[in-house]
C-alpha cells in the first residue's frame, strides 16, 4: 500500500475534475448498479497514469456526449474497490491504469494498460470519445 500523501495528489488530479472515488466493493456495486454510462478508471502510481491515463480521461470529458457518472479507484491503496471494480472488467486482465465504460452496469469499452502505457493523452481521449458517442 502507498502512503496516503504520496496518492493524495494523483486522486485530486481526477477528484478536482468531477471524478468520484470508490473505497469499497459496496460503494463499486452501487456505482456500477446506476442507469446510464458509467466510466470507471483503476488509477495508479506509475508514469502512464500521469502522463497518459489521467490526462487523457480529463481531457474526454471534454466532449458533447459523455458518461452520466464517473468514477476512480485506486490501484495499490484501496484493495477491495480496485477488486471489486476488476471483477466488473472481466474477461480483461488486472492492469493498472485501466479505464472501463459501461452502459447500464455492462462493460461496453475497455482501455487496459497496453492502450495506455506509450500513447499520447490525446489519443486515449480520442479512444473514450469514440466510446462515448457510440454509447452515451
Amino acid at each position: 500500500m502507498y502512503p496516503a500523501e504520496l496518492v493524495k495528489p494523483m486522486r485530486e488530479d481526477l477528484t478536482n475534475v468531477g471524478f468520484e472515488e470508490l473505497y469499497t466493493a459496496e460503494e463499486v456495486d452501487a456505482a456500477l448498479a446506476k442507469k446510464g454510462t458509467t466510466l470507471v478508471v483503476v488509477n495508479s502510481v506509475c508514469g502512464c497514469a500521469a502522463a497518459n491515463a489521467r490526462p487523457g480521461a480529463k481531457m474526454s470529458l471534454n466532449n458533447a456526449k459523455k458518461p452520466n457518472h464517473i468514477f476512480t479507484v485506486f490501484a495499490g491503496v484501496d484493495k477491495e474497490a480496485v477488486d471489486k471494480a476488476r471483477g466488473y472488467m472481466v474477461p480483461f486482465p488486472p492492469s493498472s491504469p485501466s479505464m472501463a465504460l459501461f452502459k447500464d452496469g455492462e462493460l461496453v469499452h475497455m482501455l487496459e494498460r497496453h492502450h495506455i502505457e506509450g500513447r499520447p493523452a490525446e489519443l486515449i481521449a480520442e479512444n473514450l470519445i469514440d466510446a462515448y458517442n457510440e454509447y452515451c
